[in-house]
């Protein structure tokens, strides 16, 4: 199953930084964008629908480093 989110985040700076730290990123595989004018990114990975979503909890605590949170 594709699952999407979207981080938003307060400068178009910070959204470079979590972008930049998921090109090399070892969790998952995701692709990523910058979205809403370079303030938010959008994430795109595939995710088995099977028991907890370990992706989804790895990239909201890499956001809350850089004080980005889901939208």
């Amino acid at each position: 199953m594709n699952s999407e989110i979207r981080y938003r985040f307060k400068s178009a700076q910070l959204a470079n930084r979590f972008l930049n730290r998921l090109k090399n990123w070892h969790i998952a595989d995701v692709k990523a964008k910058l979205s809403h004018g370079g303030l938010a990114v959008k994430i795109n990975y595939q995710f088995d629908g099977m028991g907890f979503d370990y992706t989804v909890a790895e990239l909201d605590d890499l956001a809350a480093q850089l004080e980005g949170e889901e939208f």
